[in-house]
């Protein structure tokens, strides 16, 4: 069953990817891995690499490149495709342990290992689907005075070792089945960067089960750029309301029915 893996570069070092490239090969079940570069300038030596390298004319965005990769991977009928930020370890025995889940459970369209911080630390990527709140005004907020609410929208009184069923996993590690991309679209493009990931899963979650998986691991080098760039805190906020727009601000009823349901199930 191939598997293929895409990248997406923004001035990104050659020795960042080269080692995620090398890491990717080790592993033994990857097939062909995209490299899409949202870089202002094509860097020669991304093509000495051996991927499929695509620069692009201008920075189209997060989910806009992955898009190219996955249409690839429809093409060529791989079974799998899997997103990885270029800042992502793993031991090359971790995504033979996903691949083999997936398909001994047909029935799930996306599952996210557990993740760490460098330190050990668990990240804390298992969420609830969000309100405004937990994605804008938070951030304005004492960490101090929401505690409980984020604990809560993080699931972390599950302790993050079994398996669940989650409606909002991250995009730094999305192993996808093409089955369901294909059945519920891909990436939205009007998602520049950051919502992409909750509106592909929350997708994906009402037709195929989207699953944390803790028997499986990787690091992830994570740099919130978003709290520490105006810039950034602009264009993070700018798609947030573009998903909010989409989905609903205060009214969805949805999202609490299925963030209801999940919040019972993990309790």
């Amino acid at each position: 069953m191939m598997l293929n893996a895409s990248i997406v570069i923004y001035k990104n070092s050659f020795d960042e990817i080269s080692r995620l490239v090398g890491l990717l090969r080790a592993s033994g079940i990857v097939s062909h891995i995209f490299l899409i570069d949202n870089s202002p300038q094509a860097l020669a030596y991304f093509q000495t690499l051996g991927c499929e390298y695509m620069h692009q004319t201008a920075n189209i965005g997060y989910g806009a490149a992955h898009n190219i990769a996955f249409r690839q991977s429809m093409v060529q009928g791989a079974t799998y495709h899997l997103v990885i930020n270029p800042d992502i370890y793993f031991e090359p025995t971790e995504l033979p342990k996903i691949r083999h889940f997936m398909n001994s459970n047909p029935t799930v369209g996306h599952v996210m290992p557990k993740v760490f911080y460098p330190n050990g630390q668990i990240q804390y990527l298992c969420k609830l689907l969000p309100t405004p709140f937990d994605l804008i005004f938070r951030r304005f907020v004492p960490a101090g005075w929401v505690k409980k609410r984020t604990e809560k929208f993080e699931l972390r009184a599950t302790g993050y070792n079994r398996l669940m069923d989650v409606p909002y996993l991250s995009g730094c590690f999305m192993f996808l089945r093409v089955e369901a991309l294909m059945k519920v679209g891909l990436f939205d493009e009007r998602f520049f960067l950051y919502p992409e990931d909750i509106d592909l899963t929350r997708r994906i979650h009402a037709h195929y089960r989207t699953v944390f998986f803790p028997d499986a691991s990787v690091v992830h080098y994570h740099a919130q750029d978003s709290y520490r760039s105006f810039s950034m805190m602009a264009v993070h906020i700018t798609n947030m309301i573009r998903y909010f727009n989409k989905w609903g601000w205060f009214i969805d009823k949805e999202r609490k029915k299925i963030n209801a349901q999940i919040t019972a199930n993990n309790k």
